[in-house]
């Protein structure tokens, strides 16, 4: 049988060769100067490079093995399993045009200080120069978009040449000798990034229907969410389980309403309590300033009570760049596990569109008060991503599997754990528990929106009286979430199964080991899926 380490090692080459995208996520430089190419050419190379790194993978005597590459094996047959999965079955490559955005490989040259500013600049020249040729291949490739990811995709396009605009001439101001190579390739690009969304702005008056349902359907949300998940639970499982945990927390909330403002323990008194809680928010010139001061907050109170080791990487809070907005709130954007320098994590918040009303400003600012701005930075940042991601990044095995096989569920449920124990231990006090018992309803609808609109065709009128209604959200944020499974399938079931896997190892901590320890522990395997960080532990 051959052996596993020198197998594995040349499919992550291949594998990292043929995903720019996955290779900067992970800190590998090699391939900083090129795009992913989603021409039919190249993903028929990709898809049969993948079948074959599946048939080495199936001939490995797993037995043989010890635990930490069995784990391994099995993470690195996932993520080729994955992938051939969303080549050859899902292929949004052919209908999301958000997949062709190139402002994430770009951004990461232009903001993160890893490497000369020569080196930075002439990787970037390169995918600068691929940007025309990328987005024509979008052009030809690209069929039937749903409307919403349509539009959403103009913004963020426009929002990527604004990013090379603005950004690249501070960059450049470092070493002036390559404006001859770099300031034309950068014309190009820009050029090309404005046509692309002026041409979805055209495909967008043009079309007479709302364009393909951005709805997966059954079957494939399902083998979606199997891939994605990689658990026991089945859709059926994961749907009443969160559909049980909604019901118990609107009993939790509506006790922690009543310990605030008194009352009885009623929908009415929860909305009160919100109330109350809403009126003290930041707004768009305070809301990143708060956000550093919470951090602060939080990174002292986990020292304090001793729970997980403190690292000392860096991390930036800053404006969610344009061409990130659309989708999600905020995001913490971490180097990658193979990564070399010392460079800061990215913890980002959008803030308001331009173009909203003050009372839509209003409305999302009361869902974004100072007290969930606090429980947010808990799970963006301290001890939630970026503490977890920094721990991850320390591990070293036999392989380098784990730099690229991370687990959604893992990092999402993590996160989540990490909002409940410090809320639990007295974080905050009594308003941010309150927020985070809403945060914790929004997880579970979270997963049962993802299945009820992508299988059951849930209606928009129907999911948003769910969000406004039975789980107390503003009609800013039930608006945006709506957009947002619309957009995105199967990763918003990712919070709810994976803090109930969580917490699960959490809870079988041994006796005589601190918290603190234990939590190190879950922490020291990198981010796997949680079935497989009971087996690292021996739980």
């Amino acid at each position: 049988m051959p052996p596993f380490v020198p197998i594995a090692d040349k499919i992550v080459d291949a594998i990292l060769a043929s995903n720019p995208t996955l290779a900067a996520e992970t800190g590998d430089h090699r391939f900083d100067d090129r795009l992913p190419d989603f021409s039919a050419d190249t993903v028929a190379a990709d898809v049969a490079m993948l079948r074959d790194a599946a048939n080495a993978l199936s001939e490995v005597e797993v037995d043989t093995l010890d635990r930490a590459e069995q784990v391994d094996h099995e993470v690195l047959t996932a993520l080729v399993d994955r992938s051939l999965f969303e080549l050859t079955e899902v292929r949004d490559h052919e209908w999301d045009p958000l997949r062709h955005n190139p402002g994430m490989l770009l951004h990461g040259l232009l903001s993160r200080p890893f490497a000369p500013a020569d080196v930075r600049l002439l990787s970037l020249t390169g995918r600068l120069s691929a940007v025309p040729d990328a987005l024509s291949t979008a052009r030809a490739t690209l069929r039937d978009m749903p409307r919403i990811h349509a539009e959403t995709a103009v913004g963020q396009f426009l929002g990527t040449a604004e990013l090379v605009r603005s950004e690249l001439p501070t960059l450049l101001a470092e070493s002036p000798g390559l404006r001859g190579e770099v300031e034309p390739a950068a014309r190009e690009a820009v050029r090309a990034l404005e046509e692309f969304a002026e041409w979805l702005r055209a495909g967008l008056r043009e079309e007479t229907g709302p364009g393909r349902d951005p709805r997966l359907g059954r079957r494939l949300w399902e083998a979606r969410l199997w891939h994605t998940l990689d658990t026991e639970l089945s859709a059926a499982q994961v749907l009443d389980r969160a559909w049980d945990t909604l019901d118990r927390t609107i009993e939790e909330l509506r006790a922690a309403s009543v310990a605030l403002i008194g009352g009885p323990a009623t929908d009415e008194t929860v909305r009160q309590a919100l109330d109350r809680l809403a009126a003290d928010h930041p707004d768009n010139s305070t809301i990143v300033a708060l956000a550093e001061r919470t951090l602060t907050e939080a990174t002292d109170f986990v020292r304090q009570q001793d729970l997980v080791t403190i690292l000392d990487d860096p991390c930036v809070i800053a404006e969610m760049p344009e061409f990130a907005r659309g989708v999600a709130i905020a995001y913490c954007d971490p180097p990658g596990p193979l990564e070399t320098a010392a460079v800061p994590t990215f913890y980002c918040i959008a803030p308001t569109p331009a173009d909203w009303s003050a009372q839509q400003v209003e409305s999302f600012y009361r869902e974004y008060n100072n007290h969930l701005i606090r429980n947010l930075t808990v799970h963006e940042a301290m001890p939630g991503h970026f503490l977890q991601l920094a721990h991850a990044r320390r591990y070293r095995g036999s392989t380098r599997v784990r730099s690229l096989g991370w687990s959604g569920p893992f990092v999402e449920g993590w996160a989540v754990y990490a909002e409940e124990m410090m809320v639990g231990l007295g974080f905050g006090g009594l308003p941010v528990r309150i927020q985070q018992l809403k945060m914790r309803l929004r997880m579970c609808l979270n997963a049962i929106l993802d299945q009820l609109v992508h299988c059951e065709q849930m209606p928009e009128a129907e999911a948003m009286a769910l969000m406004t209604e039975r789980t107390f959200q503003e009609e800013g944020e039930a608006a945006g979430k709506w957009r947002r499974v619309l957009l995105t399938s199967t990763q918003l079931s990712t919070y709810f199964v994976g803090y109930t896997e969580v917490a699960g190892v959490a809870a079988l901590r041994p006796e005589g080991t601190s918290v603190r320890q234990w939590h190190d522990a879950m922490l020291a395997h990198g981010s796997p899926p949680p079935r497989h960080l009971r087996t690292l532990l021996g739980v």
